[in-house]
C-alpha cells in the first residue's frame, strides 16, 4: 500500500503512529456524499458524521433532537464516498447515557448499517459503563470531553469549560479514564488551550481539539463554519477558509436573473 499522506487509508492505529511522530490530525465533519467526497479528496484524516448536522442541515438550536436514525442515513451518505479517511459517527443524545446496553445496541446499528469505522460519545466518568460495553464488542470509541453540546440543557451555555480547577481536574481525570478503558482519541471542545496541552501530553491517544489550542494532536471544525456557508457563528475558534455564502448568494441570484430575463437557457443550452 503506498504511503502517500493522501491515498494511504487512516485507521485507529495510523492515528497513534501519527502523534507518536508529531504530525498532526486534520478533522472535519460531513454529512453528505458530495461534501465527504471533497473533504476526503482533500486529505483530511478523519471525517466526523456529527450531530451538529442538528444545527447546520436541520436548521435546530441544539443538537438534542437527532435521532439514532438521523445519524445513520447522514452516515451511510458519508462512507458510501470517503475512500481514505477513518469515519467517526456522533452517537446522538438519549442512545448511550444511563442504559448501557441501549448504548451497545445503537453502536452496533450505526456499524452495521452505516459502514462506519468508529463512534464518538461526550461525557466522562458517567458514560464510562456504556463506553467499556462498547469496546468490549470491538467497536473503536472516540471521546468528548470539555464543553459537550448534548448536555447544553445542563450547563445552560456554550461558554469555554473547564477554567475553574475543580472541573478542570475532572476533565483531566476523565481522560485518563477514557484512555484506561480503551478509546483511541478524545475530543477537547471549547477548554482553555494550557488545559488542552496538559492533558494530550499526559495521554498516549491523540487528543483533537475545537478551540483547546494547538498544544494538543490535531483540530477538527464543522464544515459549514470553516467554508463560511454558514455565516452567523464566529466564535473566536473558528478561522473561516471561504466565503463560500457570498458565493452561493451570488451564483443562485445570477441564476434567477437569467431565467427571469429569459437569458437561460440560450441556444446552445438546449437540445
Amino acid at each position: 500500500m503506498s504511503t502517500d499522506n493522501k491515498t494511504r487509508v487512516v485507521t485507529t492505529y495510523r492515528l497513534q503512529e501519527m502523534k507518536s511522530r508529531g504530525e498532526k490530525i486534520a478533522m472535519l465533519t460531513a454529512y453528505d456524499y458530495s461534501m465527504a467526497r471533497i473533504v476526503d479528496s482533500a486529505g483530511v484524516d478523519v471525517v466526523l458524521v456529527g450531530d451538529s448536522a442538528a444545527n447546520v442541515m436541520a436548521g435546530y438550536e441544539t443538537t438534542v433532537p437527532m435521532s439514532l436514525e438521523h445519524m445513520i442515513y447522514h452516515a451511510r451518505s458519508v462512507t458510501r464516498a470517503v475512500k481514505r479517511a477513518l469515519v467517526v459517527v456522533d452517537m446522538p443524545f438519549g442512545t448511550y447515557q444511563g442504559n448501557s446496553k441501549e448504548a451497545l445496541a445503537s453502536a452496533v446499528r450505526i456499524m452495521k448499517e452505516s459502514e462506519a469505522d468508529a463512534i464518538k460519545l461526550e461525557g466522562g466518568e458517567e458514560i464510562l459503563e456504556s463506553v467499556q460495553r462498547i469496546l468490549c464488542a470491538g467497536i473503536p470509541v472516540m471521546g468528548h470531553l470539555g464543553l459537550t453540546p448534548q448536555s447544553i440543557h445542563k450547563y445552560g451555555t456554550y461558554s469555554v469549560r473547564a477554567k475553574e480547577e475543580a472541573e478542570a481536574r475532572k476533565l483531566i481525570r476523565d481522560a485518563h479514564l477514557l484512555e484506561a478503558v480503551g478509546c483511541f482519541g478524545i475530543v477537547l471542545e471549547k477548554i482553555p488551550a494550557t488545559l488542552g496541552a496538559q492533558v494530550a501530553s499526559e495521554l498516549k491517544i491523540p487528543l483533537i481539539g475545537i478551540g483547546a489550542g494547538n498544544g494538543v494532536d490535531g483540530q477538527v471544525l464543522v464544515i459549514h463554519d470553516m467554508l463560511g456557508i454558514n455565516n452567523e457563528f464566529s466564535p473566536r475558534f473558528l478561522r473561516r477558509y471561504a466565503d463560500l455564502y457570498s458565493v452561493m448568494t451570488d451564483g443562485v441570484s445570477r441564476y434567477v436573473s437569467d431565467v427571469k430575463s429569459g437569458d437561460f437557457p440560450n441556444e446552445k443550452e438546449q437540445y
